[in-house]
């Protein structure tokens, strides 16, 4: 069989190259991600795998057209795929899943980074401003974790931190009974009540939409931490800024921001960002933004493109795909 990968990346290759071989799959590779200019690439395969592309009615449309019946993402977020006009035209749709440690370990780096005040501690060593004022930091083993989301990425984060011997608080709609020796199961109300730390391992969903705003702030504890590791889609960011600026907020880490898409992953320093939002929250000393990367090591790229070719082979065999969304 044969699969398209569009937004091939140099990192990917080696990786491409063993696994297009231990399952005798012929790949087919651009550099460039999908569009309706360059979907006609895709004619003759049944399977493409792209990555955080917005792909739209039209692209949808087009890719059908072509005969295309199966896209992969190699993400486990798929929220830039319209879910909606792939069941219209009958094209299935796959997400990825990766080592859960990858995100697990960056949400921990931005929770101390953030509670220790790293950004402004390294901003004042590089001018060589070693003072104490402002860098005092806080402890973790004496301030409490919400954790909103027990799937594979929260539960690891919660195994993690235990070792940290701090008070954790978990919200999600499916408990899991293991996780009651690390963390006890509250409601969402009183996670954000409680907690001075609060991070978020859940989907881009419509339920999950905005999940922190200016109503669930308001329930905050003064000076509480914000991590997100997820998606930008969860913080209403107008509000997220207003709670920074009242001071509300003690610090935020984010690895994604709301429309992030077209902005990372790309090299855009000599031009002005189509991002108001991202530059205002950059300017803040408690607040730290990097480009959607907490998924980047080697272990997870691998569990991509694997996955990604073992859930393409499983569509076009007609088998069951543990990573088919529609």
């Amino acid at each position: 069989m044969k699969i398209l990968v569009y937004s091939y990346r140099m990192d990917e290759a080696k990786y491409l190259d063993k696994f297009s071989k231990k399952y005798n799959v012929e790949i087919e590779l651009c550099k460039e991600g999908p569009t309706l200019e360059n979907a006609n690439l895709a004619s003759g395969f049944n399977c493409i795998s792209i990555i955080t592309t917005p792909v739209d009615r039209n692209l949808i449309k087009k890719f059908y057209e072509v005969g295309v019946r199966f896209i992969s993402t190699r993400t486990i977020g798929y929220d830039h795929i319209d879910i909606k006009s792939a069941r219209e035209f009958g094209i299935h749709v796959g997400n990825v899943t990766y080592s859960p440690n990858s995100v697990a370990d960056y949400t921990i780096m931005m929770i101390l980074m953030i509670s220790r005040k790293i950004k402004t501690i390294m901003e004042r060593s590089n001018v060589q401003d070693y003072s104490l004022k402002g860098v005092q930091g806080k402890e973790l083993q004496n301030l409490t974790v919400g954790i909103i989301g027990t799937g594979r990425i929260g539960k690891t984060v919660i195994k993690h931190l235990s070792g940290f011997d701090c008070k954790m608080l978990a919200y999600d709609i499916y408990k899991d009974k293991k996780l009651n020796q690390y963390v006890e199961y509250v409601n969402l109300k009183e996670l954000f009540q409680k907690s001075n730390i609060i991070t978020m391992h859940v989907p881009a969903t419509k339920d999950n939409y905005h999940i922190i705003d200016k109503n669930s702030i308001t329930l905050m504890k003064e000076g509480v931490f914000i991590i997100n590791t997820a998606r930008g889609s969860l913080i209403n960011t107008d509000d997220l800024i207003d709670g920074i600026e009242k001071k509300k907020i003690g610090g935020v880490a984010l690895d994604v921001i709301e429309n992030e898409s077209n902005i990372y992953y790309n090299d855009l320093k000599c031009q002005v960002l189509d991002n108001r939002d991202l530059a205002i929250l950059k300017s803040y000393p408690n607040v730290i933004v990097t480009p959607h990367t907490a998924f980047y090591t080697d272990q997870a790229v691998s569990d991509m493109v694997e996955n990604s070719i073992l859930s393409c082979i499983l569509f076009v065999e007609k088998k069951e795909n543990p990573w088919e969304v529609c």
